[in-house]
C-alpha cells in the first residue's frame, strides 16, 4: 500500500503513523531498535500490510490492468491507485476531513523529525509541500504521482501518460478492486493490533 493507506491504518496513533511511514527507510534490526516500541510496532504493521496486500488475489487482479504498461512496477502503481480510492471513499473521508487528516499526519512527522531517517525526511519534505496525502483525491494528483514514480523507475518502458491512460480506462474496475480489498485489509490490521496489544 501507499502512504495514505499506511497512515490511515495507524488509526490516529502518532507512533504507529510514524513507524508506518518510515518503515521502508529502516533497514535491519539495529536500525529498528533505535526507535520506541510504538514506532517499532508501526514498522512491523507496515510490513504486514505490504505482505497482505502483495499476496491478496484482488491485488493480483488489479495489477493485471497495469502489467502490459508497467511490467514489474505494476504493484507500485496499483498501490497509488488504492490511495486514490481511499481518498475518494466517502465512507471514510470527506474533502475537509481528508485535508485535516493529512495535516494531522504532517504534524506528527514534523514533531518527530529529529529522530527520523534523512532519506525519509527528504521525501517527506515533498510530500508535505505538495500535500500528497490530500491530492491523491484528485486525478491530477495521481497523474503527478505517476510522473514521480516513472522518474524513479529505471526500467519502466511506458511513459507516465500511458500508465495514467490505463488508470482512466479501467477506473471503475480498479475502484471495484479497492472496494473488495480494503475492508479485508483493515480488518486484518485491526486484528493484528488487538493481538499485539493484549
Amino acid at each position: 500500500m501507499n502512504y495514505l493507506a499506511h497512515a490511515y491504518l495507524s488509526f490516529h496513533q502518532p507512533e504507529l503513523i510514524t513507524g508506518n511511514l518510515i518503515a521502508d527507510y529502516v533497514k535491519g534490526q539495529h536500525q529498528l531498535e533505535q526507535y520506541s516500541p510504538g514506532i517499532q510496532q508501526g514498522i512491523r504493521i507496515h510490513r504486514a500490510i505490504d505482505a497482505f496486500t502483495d499476496q491478496h488475489p484482488v491485488t493480483s487482479q488489479a495489477k493485471t490492468f497495469f502489467r502490459a504498461s508497467c511490467g514489474l512496477y505494476s504493484g507500485v502503481f496499483t498501490d497509488v491507485v488504492y490511495d486514490h480510492f481511499l481518498a475518494t471513499d466517502t465512507t471514510r473521508f470527506s474533502e475537509d476531513s481528508l485535508y485535516d487528516f493529512a495535516a494531522e499526519v504532517y504534524d506528527v512527522i514534523t514533531g518527530q523529525s529529529d529522530t527520523l531517517p534523512a532519506d525519509f525526511l527528504r521525501m517527506f519534505s515533498y510530500m508535505k509541500e505538495f500535500n500528497w496525502l490530500f491530492n491523491y483525491r484528485h486525478n491530477d494528483g495521481i497523474e503527478r504521482a505517476f510522473r514521480g514514480l516513472s522518474s524513479r523507475a529505471q526500467h519502466l518502458k511506458s511513459s507516465p501518460a500511458i500508465v495514467f491512460a490505463v488508470f482512466l480506462e479501467h477506473y471503475e474496475a480498479l475502484r471495484g478492486c479497492y472496494q473488495a480489498f480494503f475492508p479485508e485489509l483493515q480488518a486484518y490490521v485491526e486484528n493484528l493490533l488487538q493481538n499485539e496489544n493484549r
